[in-house]
């Protein structure tokens, strides 16, 4: 017989963990504990966005506080402004986000609030820039390798600095649940008190606040997160609810002028919309530095005082190319047709190469492309740099590209628009080749506050001597095509930048409070003997009229003028080249 197994035994032990679990296991701070124990408490979502906008004052708004302090001077002074704009800022806080005191499931937008305020700050901090609709709408826009230009190690640390604190506590806590109504009637509450009680006490120190904010208009962009939710929301969500557009035209009654009767040759024209450039780092200009001397070999006339349009790309590009001019162009209602329009409709060949983040809508309806297009492996290898090339890239295949324009229009004429990288920041040292960093050492990080000014200066100033020989080069090509062509080139930069005056870098301030340096242009050219001889100009004329005060508003009008372009749009009295016309004969 088999012998069975009794059915009672010793209780048996638990197993020992293993000694990494042991090693892991050890005893953690009762301080510790106590916090975490804190941490997990279970809290209304009242409490929880309270909790966040009383965090985002003190941790978010640093750049607010710096520039408070450097406005006021003594603190007796700018302690009241920091009062005044803390009372503003968190009650603000508090009723924008009891508008999604909700349940846990908002545990992921109130961290995407306190992320995106990290980020802000970032940027308001490394280069004094303010998080207005135009400056979101402009990064909205900006493609990848411009976007990559701005990421560093030291915005991971700063947004990690920021966020890694309520990251653990929006993990831990545990949101109450309530009932719908309960919930509705507590929002409601709070946002009812935080907007009475933020609208009284700013009300009781408007004496302080209001010419505050009046004579410094930067700081209601630096109201940290308000602003940057205000601008970041706007930028997204306007387009979606914008009325249609109409395209209107403006094209009617566009037509060759008289010089195209009996030409013998066909103008082709090379307009190069720059890219950052300041007109005060131009040596042609009165810069000490030679920054030039490639453009002052080849004797082209050169503007001292012209302005442009916006501060960034997104508001100067569309407006240098509109009829309308500044203000007609800020304050339309629906979207025009632009320059090439007009000289497409009058029958000339249009062609836009792009070297940048897109034509902004300029380029739309004429044959466009970008400059990487179709380049070989060895160009791409001298040139390129990923998916970024210097500008000279604009000028390979430049022949073949022309060449596949419709020839019926070639006979008449070309104009060819190119747009350039030019000094785009913060990583200048990436706009410049070798044989152009003239002035060393530069500045190799996108990280401005790292370099010295010096430094900083070298890296700026050598992209604008990469730009004087992308514009020579350009100019020799133009001769080049002399024999078959009437040649010609203006070169007008988008906007200006900031290098560092008034504690300020790049560009993209609203207009009205932005520093001359982000809104004084160059605007060069050069007229080739035949597109001369054809339209009558003098250069001698032209050379005299450098001080004139020109804007973006003349672009359009000054190119209709010297392409000899008839169109009911066109005014003389904004050409540029108008005077100086016939004085040549």
């Amino acid at each position: 017989m088999t012998a069975s197994l009794p059915t009672a035994s010793l209780p048996l032990e638990p197993l020992a963990p293993p000694r990494a679990l042991t090693a892991l296991s050890l005893p953690r701070p009762a301080w510790l504990l106590a916090l975490d124990a804190w941490m997990a408490r279970p809290r209304s979502a009242q409490a929880v966005v309270i909790g966040l906008s009383l965090y985002l004052l003190l941790a978010a708004n640093w750049a607010l506080w710096l520039e408070l302090a450097r406005i006021g001077g003594a603190p007796s002074v700018y302690m009241r402004s920091v009062g005044a704009m803390a009372v503003m800022i968190g009650f603000g806080t508090v009723a924008l986000l009891s508008l999604t005191a909700w349940s846990r499931w908002m545990k992921p937008l109130w961290f995407f609030v306190v992320l995106i305020a990290a980020v802000a700050q970032h940027y308001m901090l490394t280069y004094r820039v303010v998080i207005d609709p135009t400056m979101a709408a402009n990064a909205l826009q900006t493609d990848m390798h411009e976007t990559r230009d701005l990421l560093s190690w030291r915005l991971l640390f700063n947004v990690l600095l920021v966020t890694a604190l309520p990251a653990w506590w929006l993990l831990r806590v545990r949101v109450l649940p309530m009932r719908t109504w309960s919930q509705i009637w507590r929002n409601g509450a709070l946002l009812v008190a935080t907007l009475a009680v933020g609208i009284a006490a700013t009300a009781a120190m408007s004496r302080e606040v209001a010419p505050l904010m009046r004579n410094h208009v930067t700081l209601r962009y630096m109201m940290n997160p308000l602003a940057t939710v205000y601008s970041a929301g706007t930028a997204a969500i306007r387009p979606l609810f914008k009325r249609s557009r109409k395209l209107i035209p403006i094209t009617a009654g566009a037509a060759l002028g008289p010089s195209y009767a009996a030409q013998a040759r066909p103008p082709l024209f090379v307009m190069v919309v720059g890219e950052t450039a300041r007109s005060d780092h131009f040596a042609l200009n009165g810069y000490a530095r030679d920054t030039t001397p490639a453009l002052a070999a080849r004797e082209v006339l050169s503007w001292r005082n012209v302005h442009s349009c916006g501060t960034n790309t997104l508001a100067s590009v569309p407006c240098m190319f509109s009829s309308l001019g500044k203000k007609g162009y800020e304050g339309r209602k629906d979207d025009y047709e632009n320059l090439l329009d007009v000289a497409q409709a009058a029958g000339l060949a249009v062609l836009w190469i792009d070297n940048q983040a897109g034509c902004k809508g300029v380029c739309d309806r004429v044959p466009h492309t970008s400059a990487a297009v179709g380049l070989s492996a060895e160009a791409k290898g001298k040139l390129c740099d990923g998916d970024e090339c210097l500008d000279d890239v604009m000028l390979k295949n430049i022949d073949q590209r022309i060449a596949a324009l419709p020839a019926e229009r070639r006979q008449r004429g070309v104009l060819l628009v190119l747009h350039q990288m030019g000094s785009h920041g913060p990583s200048y040292a990436k706009r410049s080749s070798a044989e152009t960093k003239r002035f060393v050492p530069e500045c190799k990080t996108n990280v401005l506050a790292d370099c010295s000014h010096g430094e900083l200066m070298n890296a700026y100033d050598n992209s604008i001597a990469h730009t004087d020989r992308f514009l020579a080069r350009t100019i020799d090509w133009l001769k080049s095509q002399s024999p078959n062509f009437d040649t010609g080139l203006l070169y007008m930069s988008d906007h200006g930048e900031s290098l560092g005056e008034y504690g300020l870098f790049l560009h993209g301030l609203p207009y009205n409070i932005a520093p001359e340096v982000q809104k004084h242009v160059p605007m060069v050219a050069w007229i080739g003997e035949g597109l001369k001889a054809r339209e009558h100009l003098s250069t001698a004329c032209l050379r005299n009229d450098r001080d004139a005060e020109l804007t973006h508003d003349n672009l359009y009008h000054t190119l209709l003028g010297v392409l000899d372009l008839r169109t009911p749009t066109y005014q003389p009295t904004l050409d540029a080249f108008a005077r100086c016309k016939g004085a040549g004969a």
